[in-house]
């Protein structure tokens, strides 16, 4: 990935975002890339399952790796088996994701090592990287990936938005994502379009609208 097209801004909460000038579209909302990630992801989310021993996980979108650091520090905290399953065919470098502050804003000793490790996890296979939190990275795209059925509890749909990436946002990638669902499990993402809803409920979700963060006012939910 060239990192001429990305530059490094910050959002409104002070958290790092990347912005891609070739798609016009930034990788986080610019109102915020922290407290839309814990919101979206982490609170309407992985929390929903924290009873279960393990929670199978489906991210569509590794991106800035946000969602992943996240995620194992929350698992670690809850002592939660994480087994985590994120696409993304064009990687950031190091060189880029290096200068992100989500480690330090944390303010947790082990984000910082945390945060390397996610990023310098191999491709392709099985990291264990502790008890509670299992990466495998696959650097493909969700229409190429075939996924497992009946396997996640919940997807992560982190794409960048439907008018900069249609292609992402079709009822054939829903269906299957649904199709890769445990009965009960759940989609969650930060788009609230229209016809992103309609296109979800024929895939077969219960779609259901949910506050969004600070400063957005919807989000979405998607149930098999």
């Amino acid at each position: 990935m060239s990192t001429n097209n990305i530059s490094l801004v910050f959002s409104r909460d002070g958290s790092h975002t990347l912005f891609d000038s070739v798609l016009n579209e930034s990788y986080h909302s610019k109102h915020g890339a922290f407290q839309e990630s814990i919101h979206v992801y982490i609170e309407h989310g992985l929390l929903i399952f924290k009873e279960l021993e393990k929670v199978v996980l489906l991210e569509v979108g590794f991106g800035t790796g946000l969602n992943a650091l996240l995620t194992w520090n929350k698992a670690e905290a809850l002592k939660l088996k994480v087994e985590y399953h994120t696409l993304e065919p064009y990687p950031i470098v190091e060189e880029v994701t290096s200068q992100l502050n989500y480690p330090s804003l944390l303010g947790e000793p082990e984000s910082s090592e945390r945060f390397k490790r996610l990023h310098a996890a191999a491709w392709e296979e099985k990291v264990e990287l502790s008890e509670y939190f299992t990466i495998y990275k696959y650097k493909t795209t969700l229409e190429e990936k075939s996924l497992p059925i009946n396997t996640f509890n919940v997807c992560y749909f982190d794409a960048f938005a439907p008018n900069h990436q249609d292609d992402i946002w079709s009822e054939t990638n829903f269906k299957k994502i649904y199709d890769s669902l445990i009965h009960g499990g759940i989609l969650t993402t930060y788009c609230a379009q229209s016809v992103f809803k309609r296109t979800l409920r024929a895939a077969g979700f219960t779609v259901e609208k949910r506050p969004g963060p600070k400063w957005k006012k919807e989000m979405t939910w998607g149930l098999k």
